[in-house]
């Protein structure tokens, strides 16, 4: 087989060195594949790309905003980076690239430049310090969202072949960081190599994989079903892309994450509009098309995933091992804002969606298990959740494995406020 070089993983993998030589790399990229002069071209260094990378960059004809996501083997993955029609054509709030390049290793957009902030930027400062006007508009501008989003879903909603569903790219965000790139084996890709044979250190316990991956969680006094190890062996079997095909599918952004979301700001509301549609399909599975919004914008926050060293400083979290069930203590806990969103997202969004799909008899039995076995692999496959190998330290990294275990695996008794939210969002189960 061809090996495809990737420029902008070299480009990514150099923005870290600060050295000058990714920005030398990047438009150099820029004048093959567009014929543009870059000036001034500033890489953006944030919290939010953790597999992306975006920032700015001046030519004759004005500014301009540029953002790639780059995947580890992408060259050897199936599918499509960056169909970004699909989405304006559905109707959806998308801004549209001036500039496209779907080319393997080489996979860019380029936006004019705009001043809104993203909205993960305005609901940060929530996390930090609640305003309730703020706070209202924030959440009225993402109930107009998913209320815009639920529309197109209901309108695209059809039969899939499994075919269709295993050829959209959203698998690369969850079943393809399972498996091996180039041969499909299993454990492999950033599971094999985030956590495998690795070592695991918490507050209070230090723990190898093979122990770890055993554990069952009691978080705060209330016991999970599943370890950690049960999960990603379940994510394997039933979130294989040819499996997926028993609820239909969409058209989706797939990876619309508020780091993919500008907020315009018109004075008594706000709008939101989405870009950077690395993912987006039109058979992305249904049961997954919210999977990433939710987790990532709700479960993700406050703080633990994307600020670390500011959930370390802001909770406690300590761990020990008991009768072979690791004990959790933690002072976590959502935000008013964070409450809000899960709540929006649960009225607007997954009732009535979930609520089409048992009327269609496109719900499957166990649509809380695939559900819930896609938020588990938003957290632990989006950067490796140990300490001390990315930004993550001890208590973190404790309590992302926490997060998301609670979002993988019922209680075995109890209810938490996800078990909350599923029971909400439910068909069966009366308002």
């Amino acid at each position: 087989m061809t090996v495809v070089s990737s420029r902008t993983a070299e480009i990514r993998r150099r923005s870290k060195n600060g050295d000058g030589s990714a920005e030398r790399l990047l438009k150099d990229l820029l004048r093959d594949l567009f014929r543009i002069e870059a000036s001034d071209l500033k890489i953006n260094h944030d919290q939010y790309s953790l597999n992306s990378l975006n920032g700015f960059f001046d030519t004759a004809d004005g500014e301009f905003f540029f953002k790639f996501h780059q995947e580890e083997g992408e060259e050897a993955m199936s599918g499509e980076y960056y169909r970004a029609d699909i989405l304006a054509k559905a109707g959806l709030p998308v801004d549209q690239p001036v500039l496209m390049s779907a080319l393997p290793g080489e996979q860019i957009l380029v936006y004019r430049r705009r001043r809104d902030p993203r909205f993960s930027d305005v609901l940060r400062v929530l996390d930090m310090e609640d305003d309730a006007a703020l706070r209202a508009k924030a959440v009225a501008a993402e109930r107009d969202l998913n209320r815009a989003v639920l529309a197109v879903y209901l309108r695209t909603l059809h039969p899939v072949t499994a075919g269709e569903v295993a050829a959209e790219p959203v698998h690369r965000l969850f079943f393809e960081r399972l498996v091996d790139p180039a041969n499909g084996t299993y454990p492999g890709g950033r599971f094999g190599s985030f956590y495998v044979d690795r070592t695991f250190a918490f507050p209070g316990v230090t723990l190898d994989w093979p122990e770890f991956s055993r554990l069952r969680f009691r978080i705060n006094g209330i016991e999970y079903r599943d370890s950690v190890g049960d999960l990603f062996d379940a994510a394997y079997e039933r979130l294989a892309p040819a499996r997926l095909a028993d609820a239909g599918g969409v058209t989706a952004h797939g990876d619309a994450h508020n780091a993919n979301v500008w907020f315009s700001d018109g004075g008594d509301r706000a709008a939101l509009s989405f870009f950077d549609p690395a993912f987006a399909g039109e058979h992305v599975p249904t049961l997954l098309a919210e999977v990433k919004t939710t987790f990532h914008n709700v479960l993700a926050h406050p703080f633990w995933l994307y600020d670390p060293v500011i959930a370390a400083d802001r909770y406690d979290a300590t761990a020990q091992v008991r009768d072979g069930v690791l004990e959790v203590t933690s002072s976590w806990s959502p935000t008013a804002v964070r409450r809000d969103l899960l709540q929006v997202k649960a009225e607007e969004m997954w009732r009535p969606l979930l609520k089409e799909l048992d009327r269609q008899a496109l719900l499957p039995v166990d649509w809380r298990r695939v559900v819930r076995l896609g938020l588990f692999l938003c957290p632990t496959l989006v950067m490796n959740l140990r300490a001390d190998v990315t930004t993550h330290n001890a208590a973190s990294s404790l309590m992302g494995f926490s997060m998301a275990v609670m979002a993988g695996s019922e209680p075995l008794a109890g209810t938490d406020f996800l078990t909350e939210f599923f029971d909400a969002i439910d068909p069966g189960r009366a308002v």
